[in-house]
């Protein structure tokens, strides 16, 4: 009797063992369960912006927002980022045919007073189709200045671009001018800062230039800073193992208000569209201007013979936005740290 007591207390502390092992095996699941994040989690800057995404949405409360597909959170061995996605065709704001899923600044502002945007990221995909000879293909904008009256012309956009079957891309900067008269005839000016500028284009569309031997692939990291103060833009881009760029631009005088003094680079590349325009002597001066940041897709469905410097010729599967991602027909960019406040001495 005394040994049968024994043997059944022995399997009631192991029953008892084994449901404690449950129990806690049960808390710790629980413990353990994913908390999503938000964009604003990842850069907390997101209530001084409202978002205009690849499909239309638009919205102006960014804190504790995201929407599957445009505008949410990876994570990346251990770092999370901000994703910002868009299609080659979709719906986008008045004033542009090209799509994005890009952050606009509520805060306005003029040239004079200032202010400053900076941003670190990646781009992980560009559109896979387009026309190799409009400088526009396969291209995304990173970031911007962006006028909010007159024209509404745009000081600045970042670009990254990469040739189909190229590892490297370029890292450029565009600036339009604020035309003077009829803005049909304005243009902007691309400048190199890894890579090649705008300009540079295939000879057929699908012949592409030599692979450019210090770009940036995709994946790879790079931040700029765009700084400006008292009317002065102050550029400035970082990338590892690659050289630090400086670029300085008045945004209060222009450079091009006469025809002798538009760049040999407009007169090739805007030959065919007929683009010839001077830009008013006061530039962007008094002008309220606006940062925008994510990725604004530059290449579109439309027919290059129509532009051959932004009509693209992509694949755009009429318009559907799940075909496109599919096929590679996209733009996808991934920011990790950015800021955005008040324009800054350069020299502090």
């Amino acid at each position: 009797m005394k040994k049968t007591l024994f043997t059944f207390a022995i399997l009631l502390t192991i029953v008892s063992c084994k449901n404690e092992t449950a129990s806690s095996e049960i808390k710790a699941e629980e413990t353990t369960e994913i908390v999503k994040k938000y964009p604003s989690d990842v850069i907390p800057f997101m209530d001084q912006w409202k978002i205009l995404l690849g499909d239309g949405t638009s919205v102006k409360d960014l804190v504790g927002y995201d929407k599957k597909d445009f505008f949410y959170v990876e994570n990346e061995n251990n770092r999370d980022w901000v994703v910002y996605k868009t299609p080659n065709s979709g719906i986008t704001s008045r004033t542009s045919s090209n799509t994005r899923t890009e952050l606009g600044q509520k805060k306005h502002w003029v040239p004079e007073t200032g202010g400053k945007l900076t941003g670190t990221l990646k781009v992980q995909h560009v559109s896979v189709s387009g026309d190799a000879r409009v400088g526009a293909s396969y291209s995304v904008v990173v970031g911007q200045i962006h006028s909010d009256e007159g024209h509404e012309n745009e000081p600045l956009k970042i670009y990254y671009k990469k040739f189909p079957g190229h590892t490297k891309g370029s890292v450029f900067w565009n600036y339009e001018i604020n035309t003077a008269g009829d803005n049909s005839k304005r243009w902007d000016y691309s400048t190199a800062v890894w890579g090649y500028d705008m300009s540079v284009v295939g000879t057929s569309p699908e012949t592409y230039p030599v692979e450019p031997i210090d770009g940036i692939a995709l994946g790879e990291e790079f931040s700029y800073e765009v700084n400006v103060y008292k009317g002065i833009m102050y550029l400035t881009f970082t990338s590892e193992n690659h050289d630090t760029k400086t670029f300085t631009k008045n945004l209060l005088k222009s450079d091009f208000t006469t025809k002798e003094a538009i760049p040999q680079q407009i007169w090739t590349l805007y030959a065919s569209i007929g683009r010839d325009g001077v830009e008013r002597e006061n530039a962007y001066a008094g002008e309220i201007n606006y940062f925008k940041q994510g990725a604004y897709n530059q290449t579109n469905g439309k027919k290059p013979e129509d532009n051959m410097v932004w009509s693209t010729g992509a694949q755009i599967y009429n318009g559907d936005i799940a075909k496109q991602y599919e096929n590679g027909c996209y733009a996808e960019v991934w920011f990790k740290e950015a800021t955005v406040g008040e324009g800054t001495s350069p020299n502090k």
